[in-house]
């Protein structure tokens, strides 16, 4: 299994050299694999290191509040940033928390010997995901404690199966899982690992700090003023459609603030095209927003999770497609969420459906309906009031992931 492992990974790394050819993606990873050696070797790394580990953007979402974490309560520590996914380092790469941000040399022995070696981390986190055999094994090896934090399994994974054995030594080099539910305890003791504590998810702390700490945007405040307000995150195509169709024909006390995924001129054009209501884009607002404007397009990025502070309801895109995005971002604000059918492998979309604070939608009928249920003025009802209550409540009951881990390995 073990050459069947290598000649994968020997195959993704040619077939990333040939796809840099035609893809802007597959060329950042070649490159920016290229140049990692170049980059430590030109950092002063000595004194005690951490190593975090982030598949992408997400995962770094997740490691953040602990990157920060240490970073307050070990200044005199050096922390190495690695990103597998350019989505994640092109993005983060001047991260100012971290001493080194670079990407993950490809899953050989030898370059897991040598980034090892280079950085000689006192303590390594991986964040959710991930589980590289040689990487794990060099850490193993060289006796460096290794820590999985918000890690979740399903059953449905390798590691699970009859045949997943190899896998599962994997698994054997951790030092410690941190684990995000009961579930993944349960799991990992079924194949005889032990060595996990249930702490949750480190993300919730994240999104509370947004919270507490998120910027005023003016011109968002004057928009949203005195009206009920749908703010769209993160939206695709499939979502869109759904949401231009309400919008067309929603009351006009209802306001909309979308900001898409794709923000480029081309996808924005066509977005526009789909509104029979007056539009506004943020990035050509200056001071004051036309009285008529109803629909607010949000055409820049970074400043998504500050905005659901105005919304009274929130719609997260990407559901009529691979997945959908941060619910909790917008859940944090206590607003109820709203998303599309592809939600089952988010755990927190499904416990906020179980507790009243999330909805799902297969359809624009089903769309339609909730957000009729959610303007219902019935105080005998009140869902929107008592749903995003319990959207709120879910996600500051979820918080403390951080603190555990730090209480655990550092104070």
């Amino acid at each position: 299994m073990q050459l069947f492992y290598n000649l994968g990974i020997a195959v993704f790394g040619l077939g990333a050299r040939l796809w840099a050819l035609f893809s802007e993606r597959a060329a950042l990873l070649v490159k920016g694999r290229s140049s990692v050696w170049k980059q430590l070797k030109a950092i002063d790394l000595s004194g005690p290191v951490i190593w975090v580990h982030c598949a992408s953007l997400g995962e770094f979402e997740q490691g953040r509040p602990l990157i920060e974490a240490i970073r307050d309560a070990k200044p005199d520590y050096k922390i190495v940033l690695s990103f597998f996914s350019p989505s994640g380092y092109e993005v983060r790469k001047n991260y100012n928390k971290a001493d080194a941000v670079v990407y993950l040399p490809a899953d050989s022995r030898r370059n897991a010997r040598r980034f090892v070696q280079l950085i000689h981390p006192e303590k390594v986190f991986f964040i959710k995901y991930e589980y590289w055999f040689h990487y794990f094994k060099t850490l193993s090896e060289a006796g460096i404690p290794l820590y999985s934090v918000s890690s979740i399994f399903r059953p449905s994974q390798i590691f699970f199966k009859w045949y997943g054995g190899w896998f599962r030594r994997i698994l054997s080099h951790v030092t410690q899982f941190y684990v995000q539910d009961e579930t993944s305890s349960k799991l990992l003791n079924s194949i005889g690992i032990h060595n996990h504590v249930v702490a949750g998810d480190t993300r919730f702390d994240r999104v509370a700090d947004i919270a507490k700490h998120a910027d005023e945007l003016p011109v968002v405040a004057e928009f949203s003023h005195g009206a009920r307000v749908l703010v769209a995150g993160s939206s695709w195509p499939p979502d869109e459609s759904i949401l231009a169709d309400y919008i067309n024909s929603a009351a006009s006390n209802v306001k909309f603030i979308i900001a898409p995924h794709e923000v480029h001129e081309g996808h924005i054009s066509e977005l526009i095209q789909k509104f029979e209501v007056p539009v506004c884009r943020y990035s050509h607002l200056k001071e004051t927003i036309p009285a008529e404007a109803r629909v607010l397009i949000i055409d820049t990025i970074g400043v998504l999770s500050a905005i659901y502070r105005y919304g009274s309801v929130a719609y997260i895109g990407g559901g009529f497609g691979k997945g959908i995005h941060n619910t909790l971002e917008a859940a944090t604000y206590g607003i109820p969420v709203i998303f599309g059918p592809n939600h089952q492998k988010f755990k927190e979309a499904m416990d906020l459906i179980a507790v009243g604070g999330g909805f799902n939608i297969n359809t624009r009928d089903d769309f339609n309906i909730i957000m009729s249920e959610l303007w219902n003025d019935d105080p005998a009802t009140c869902l929107l009031e008592a749903s995003g209550r319990a959207a709120g409540d879910y996600v500051q009951s979820m918080c403390g992931a951080t603190p555990l881990i730090m209480n655990n390995l550092f104070l």
